[in-house]
């Protein structure tokens, strides 16, 4: 089974990337800074962070799993998102349905994974710019994926706060 640690990480970050985009400055949900360097996670405006997480845990992770449950060492992709974003025009798209979507289908992952046993969670996998791995570490690499998107967001938060002061 997976440890008790990492399955509720899983479990609450729905309500931890909406709670983080809230800090977000009223009106700053699609601001970009001049410059990306130092971002913990891809290059995304507060708004499109949200939509990133809820398309790669259907389109991404779902599928990895599915995968790696379905065949013998499927090789995985990292799926260049920074690439794919412009086409899906997520600054036009609700905020809201991101929310309530992510919670849904994060939720039917975590009762997924929730089920795995340990012989489940051994299945390999090679993961694109990652390496070979288990079905129990493509988790773990979810949980640091989430991770790394609430970092985008202080991130984020930290460059519109810096706005207009004076370099000495």
């Amino acid at each position: 089974m997976i440890d008790a640690t990492t399955l509720q990480a899983l479990r609450d970050f729905p309500r931890q990337l909406q709670a983080h985009y809230r800090a977000i400055p009223e009106g700053r949900a699609h601001w970009a800074p001049r410059s990306w360097d130092g971002i913990p996670s891809e290059r995304f405006t507060a708004h499109e962070q949200v939509w990133h997480v809820h398309d790669i845990e259907l389109e991404g992770y779902r599928e990895r799993f599915r995968r790696t449950l379905h065949e013998h060492a499927p090789v995985l992709v990292d799926i260049d998102s920074e690439a794919v974003t412009p086409a899906r025009n997520y600054a036009a798209r609700d905020i809201e349905a991101a929310f309530a979507g992510f919670a849904q289908a994060r939720a039917e992952t975590v009762g997924m994974i929730a089920a795995w046993d340990d012989a489940t969670l051994a299945r390999p996998a090679v993961f694109e710019g990652y390496g070979p791995t288990t079905l129990r570490g493509l988790v773990h690499f979810l949980c640091s994926h989430d991770q790394q998107h609430l970092a985008g967001l202080q991130w984020l938060a930290g460059k519109i706060a810096a706005e207009g002061v004076q370099r000495g």
